[in-house]
C-alpha cells in the first residue's frame, strides 16, 4: 500500500511542476502557423487551423516569416 501512495505522490509532482510555464512564446507559435498554411496552401493539401491571434505583432511578423518559408519549401519539395 505505502509503494502505490509513493508512486501517486511522484506522478501528481510530476504533473503540478509541468503546469508551471512561463507563458506562450507567440513568434514560435506564429511562425509555426504561417509555415504550415504557406506549405498546405501552396501544395494544395488541405486548409490549416491556426492560434489566429492577429492582435499581436510579434505572432504576425512571425506567421508572415513562416508563411514564406512553408511555401518556399513546398514550391522546392518539388
Amino acid at each position: 500500500m505505502r509503494f502505490y501512495k509513493n508512486c501517486l505522490v511522484l506522478c501528481f509532482s510530476v504533473l503540478l511542476s509541468s503546469c508551471g510555464g512561463t507563458g506562450t512564446d507567440w513568434a514560435d507559435v506564429g511562425y509555426g502557423d504561417g509555415y504550415a498554411v504557406g506549405y498546405n496552401t501552396t501544395c494544395k493539401i488541405r486548409g490549416t487551423l491556426v492560434e489566429g491571434n492577429w492582435d499581436n505583432e510579434e505572432y504576425m511578423e512571425a506567421y508572415n516569416d513562416g508563411h514564406d518559408d512553408g511555401a518556399a519549401d513546398c514550391r522546392r519539395s518539388k
